[in-house]
């Protein structure tokens, strides 16, 4: 099960998101009211347990950067959020090894998806961390290969009914559980984990 709470800008919300159950963590570096400077970063993820999948979300920067960042900060692996292109995309994958690539769903990227190397692909909304949702037949023709994350207007309130209809590899969540832009409520996330697992759960009953 891949839970991942992205947006994280300060220690507490990433351990109260690891103590409530999720799996992964993102952090910002791209232009956003949830951008995040390496160093912080860097004193974040030092005090997490192991085992906890810590992501750098990258919009168009390029490879020599996307490294650099990540080790400074200390990341395992990178996701790749703009319009980088599949050669792009297999680079990083060579470089890094764990790279998730998003696309907008129901777009060209998104049906040529299974081109890129790394087979994670995430399926968001036009306005990525808006919270509007899509509509999740958008999905219904992915390629086999390709496994799914979906993300884009997920709630605590809605996250079940998507991993049941989307049977996806896991989910990504970002203001769905905030209580302001960079800033997580508690109760939110441990709700939104605590339905996530569930539903996870129930795919392989």
């Amino acid at each position: 099960m891949f839970v991942k709470i992205c947006g994280i800008t300060n220690e507490e919300d990433a351990l109260l998101s690891v103590a409530m159950g999720a799996t992964a963590l993102g952090f910002i570096f791209a232009p956003s009211k949830r951008q995040v400077a390496v160093g912080k970063v860097a004193d974040i993820v030092k005090r997490l347990p192991p085992g906890i999948m810590t992501v750098g979300v990258f919009r168009d920067h390029d490879l020599k950067t996307i490294t650099r960042i990540m080790r400074d900060a200390g990341l395992r692996g990178a996701q790749l959020h703009g319009r980088e292109s599949v050669k792009m995309v297999d680079e990083a994958t060579a470089e890094i090894g764990w790279v998730m690539k998003a696309v907008v769903a129901g777009s060209r990227e998104a049906d040529q998806c299974d081109l890129y190397r790394t087979d994670l692909v995430l399926f968001d909304s036009p306005d990525p961390g808006s919270g509007v949702a899509y509509d999740w037949s958008l999905l219904d023709s992915l390629p086999p290969a390709v496994r799914c994350v979906l993300s884009g207007g997920l709630t605590p309130d809605n996250v079940a009914a998507g991993i049941a209809r989307v049977r996806p590899y896991g989910v990504d969540v970002s203001s769905g559980v905030e209580r302001e832009p960079g800033r997580k409520d508690a109760t939110k996330v441990r709700r939104f984990v605590q339905s996530a697992m569930a539903a996870f759960d129930a795919l392989v009953q």
